[in-house]
Parts: structure tokens; sequence; C-alpha cells
């Protein structure tokens, strides 16, 4: 006689489950850092290259937070638009590629959650104004005499 024990293949089958839910974490996490970084040393070179702009605003009154806020929805405005361009590429790419090759029992129609989406999209916009706080603070900061005098 011969007992076919099925709890310890889903056993198996769960902790490969949670092992790729993981690494799908760790990829998603360590994306985000990096587009933190890009994002956060792109508006470090724009303000660079802004100097003399902000020191006339800041020499015609403009105070410290409406500088911050000046960069931080440039920041903002880049990675929104970044994130939708690649959710929606990515929804594009499952969409055409994906879906219809896949034919198993257990995938039946593979899909983007819309709450997951959603989600993500705020996650992309909390991180791109974490990204450009930095250099806006660093904006803010800005002498207007050292600006103006800046070649």
């Amino acid at each position: 006689m011969r007992v076919n024990d099925t709890l310890e293949e889903a056993k198996k089958i769960y902790g490969l489950i949670d092992t790729i839910r993981a690494v799908f974490w760790f990829i998603g996490i360590g994306t985000i850092i990096a587009g933190v970084v890009g994002v956060g040393n792109i508006m470090l070179i724009i303000v660079k290259e802004r100097t003399k702009e902000i020191g006339i605003r800041k020499a015609l009154g403009a105070l410290p937070s409406e500088i911050i806020w000046m960069v931080l929805q440039e920041a903002i405005f880049i990675t929104s638009l970044a994130g939708l361009i690649g959710l929606f590429f990515g929804v594009g790419l499952l969409e055409l590629v994906a879906a219809p090759q896949i034919e198993a029992d257990f995938i039946k129609y593979p899909k983007v959650d819309f709450v997951t989406s959603i989600t993500t999209v705020i996650i992309l916009i909390v991180a791109g104004a974490l990204a450009g706080f930095i250099p806006a603070r660093r904006a803010a900061n800005i002498k207007p005499i050292e600006a103006l005098r800046d070649e």
C-alpha cells in the first residue's frame, strides 16, 4: 500500500513561491533605490545648471520654501512620468507577449492588479520627492550674490 503525502510537496511549492516573492521584492526595492539615486543626481545637475536663475529668484524675494517646492515639483514630475511610462510599457508587453504565449493550467491569464499599479505609482511619487529633497535644500541655501557671480 502506497500513500502519497501532498502536504510535503505543497510546503515545498509554497516555500518556492515565498522565495520567488522575496527575490521580486529585493529586485523591486533595488530598482527604486537606483532610480532615487539617478533622479537625485539629475536634480543636483539641474540645480547646478540653474544656479543663476535660482539666485535671481531669491534676489527678487523668493522664499526658500518656494525654491524647494519648485525643485520638488520637477523631481516628482520626472519620476511620475518615468514610472507611468514604465508601467504602461510593462503592462503592454505583458499583454502582447506573455498573455498569448502562456498556456499552462496554473497560469490562466497573467495580469497586473490595479491596486498594485496605483500603489506602485504612489511609491514612485514619494521616492521622487525624497530624491529631490536634498537638491532642493541645496538650491534653497544658495546665496543670491554668489549665484549671480557664478559662471
